[in-house]
């Protein structure tokens, strides 16, 4: 088992640059298709604290989702954020590594080398 995961969406192009460029560094990471096996509540929260992020910031705000849920409703409390992340997947923004109690956005991909160098 890898000491790396990828929250990896295969048709998203950010997605796939970081994949290449972990693994043209010798990286193997664990690969989860979060749109296909979400996180659970507790998971994302986790990975929330280690991206050091909000549910708001991790969330994609061009999708049509995030409008219709009402999202950009600031008053909304961050387990709504959450919850609506988990209900509509494709809310959360990708790629996300992981590594130990660190996390990475692959925004740009290059994000992901500091922290394959730590």
């Amino acid at each position: 088992m890898s000491e790396y995961t990828i929250y990896h969406n295969p048709r998203c192009s950010k997605s796939r640059q970081t994949l290449q460029l972990m693994t043209d560094n010798g990286v193997e990471p664990e690969i989860v298709l979060y749109l296909d096996t979400p996180p659970t509540a507790a998971q994302l929260k986790k990975i929330l604290a280690k991206l050091e992020m909000s549910a708001r910031q991790l969330l994609r705000k061009g999708e049509a989702a995030y409008k219709e849920g009402g999202l950009a409703d600031t008053g909304l409390s961050e387990s709504k954020l959450i919850a609506a992340m988990l209900a509509e997947p494709k809310l959360i923004e990708r790629p996300i590594v992981v590594k130990g109690d660190k996390a990475v956005l692959g925004r740009p991909p290059e994000n992901v080398l500091a922290l394959m160098s730590e």
